[in-house]
């Protein structure tokens, strides 16, 4: 359990530009240009098959509106009949290890469980070694790895995680 109080809800137009330099600052560092800008970011939270997803962080349990950036983490994932994929997934260094990552991942997971999806795929960079064990703990596998996939900079590892083995994700007993 989380001792940093947040709240899972759907973004909004005004949660955009926070959103877009937390992918740029946290995610896109190191690559040329700004693949998640504002725009893009304003197009997925408007699209009907792709969910943003953000930690809005609360105090006493009340929403911090009077601090510019209240968003803790996001992830942005794209629903398919058959696959969910995780496009982005990021948590503010000062909030990381409490919990919001898996948060946002359980969530998502039980939305593409209640639609019927079979798996969920991720990119990270393939020396992203704190993601990739992350994953690994959730349940997900190495599925390919796939070189030059940022803007033939660095590779990538694809992971998967079969959703048709339904287990709790926070049950250490069986191994997730």
């Amino acid at each position: 359990m989380s001792l940093t109080p947040y709240q899972l809800r759907l973004a909004e137009g005004g949660d955009i530009h926070e959103i877009a330099v937390m992918s740029r600052c946290l995610i896109e560092v190191g690559l040329r240009g700004w693949t998640w800008h504002p725009t893009r970011i304003a197009r997925a939270v408007r699209a009907r098959e792709t969910c943003v997803l953000i930690a809005e962080m609360r105090m006493a349990g009340t929403r911090i509106t009077a601090l510019r950036e209240h968003i803790g983490g996001f992830a942005i994932a794209e629903f398919g009949d058959t696959k969910l994929h995780l496009s982005l997934l990021a948590v503010k260094p000062a909030y990381q290890r409490c919990g919001i990552g898996l948060a946002m991942i359980e969530w998502l997971i039980e939305s593409a469980l209640t639609a019927g999806i079979g798996h969920v795929t991720v990119e990270m960079r393939a020396n992203n070694f704190a993601a990739r064990s992350f994953y690994e703990a959730l349940g997900f596998r190495h599925d390919q790895y796939i070189a030059g996939y940022y803007q033939n900079i660095e590779a990538a590892i694809r992971m998967r995680r079969d959703l048709h083995q339904r287990r709790t994700l926070r049950d250490p007993e069986k191994n997730v």
